[in-house]
């Protein structure tokens, strides 16, 4: 019976934190589910393989179990450990395995995990029971929706489709671009009498052409024409929700920001209060201009340039 190496199973590295075999785990679950990979029997038994791996790699007694075990699997086989680590025949294993195999279920996990976790096995199983008849939580489902930045200015609402069922999910306001979501008890079925998994959704947000999002602020450009920028006064800028009036003072020169406050986004955690607006006003030359006030112009550049 060959070892299997449940890290590079994960492709994480053997002092990996939970953490990060959580999201090895949900990104291979992901890519090898049966759902995106119909009658693809490599990606059925990859599948497997890493729900495997992660069953004994999200268990921390498991683990140290099987870190214990390490590269002593092959002296394991052959010998067993002091202290009760021993090993059971090839024909008592087969033996416990058939009958419980006898009702028609078939093991999900393999000829190692059963050798050294499950009941019939020996190993560290210690008299406790198999990990085919205790509790377990269901499979975590993933999915993704895509909404726009008004959406999530304002708030709004998806329906995600599983393959049991759909859920109607609502998305507070101030939601950011690849935040996650958690629906609890919403993944797959528990075994044995577990709780079911949980439904983990992923937030992408639409670019928008005219709005920049940094956070909770919004950017935006806003055209100002060259006779307000010289002599000054009052430009209106258009938020996402509403437009406000800006003072100019004379002599504004182009690209410069103006801080408008309270006109980003929604705080999510607090969608009463919100972020800051900051508006560049850009230069915008008089077009389709009559002889007469071109005239005035080149008297008033002409002075301009005399410094009078």
């Amino acid at each position: 019976m060959e070892y299997k190496d449940y890290y590079k199973v994960l492709g994480v590295e053997k002092k990996a934190t939970q953490d990060d075999i959580k999201k090895a785990y949900r990104k291979l679950a992901v890519k090898y589910h049966p759902d995106k990979n119909p009658g693809d029997k490599k990606a059925e038994e990859k599948f497997k393989e890493i729900n495997e791996a992660n069953d004994v790699l999200s268990d921390p007694e498991k683990r140290k179990k099987y870190d214990d075990l390490g590269e002593n699997w092959q002296a394991y086989q052959q010998g067993g450990f002091p202290g009760g680590f021993g090993q059971q025949t090839g024909r008592s294993r087969q033996q416990g395995r058939s009958q419980q195999y006898s009702s028609g279920d078939e093991s999900q996990f393999s000829d190692f995990f059963e050798s050294i976790f499950g009941s019939g096995g020996g190993g560290f199983s210690s008299g406790g029971k198999s990990s085919r008849s205790r509790p377990m939580k269901g499979e975590d489902y993933q999915a993704e929706t895509t909404i726009t930045l008004e959406e999530a200015f304002h708030g709004t609402s998806r329906q995600i489709n599983l393959p049991e069922q759909k859920l109607n999910m609502k998305l507070k306001p101030g939601i950011e671009d690849g935040q996650v979501l958690r629906m609890k008890d919403k993944g797959g079925p528990g075994r044995n009498g577990g709780p079911n998994g949980d439904l983990f959704i992923t937030i992408h947000i639409m670019p928008n052409q005219q709005f920049e999002r940094k956070g909770n602020d919004l950017y935006f450009d806003q055209p100002l024409n060259a006779f307000t920028a010289i002599l000054g006064g009052k430009l209106s800028a258009q938020g996402l929700d509403k437009a406000v009036s800006i003072k100019i003072p004379a002599g504004t020169d182009s690209n410069k920001v103006f801080r408008l406050k309270g006109m980003g986004m929604p705080i999510y955690a607090d969608p009463e209060q919100r972020g800051d607006g900051y508006v560049r006003v850009i230069l915008t030359v008089p077009k389709n201009l009559s002889e007469q006030d071109k005239e005035l112009l080149s008297k008033i550049a002409g002075r301009s340039e005399t410094g009078n």
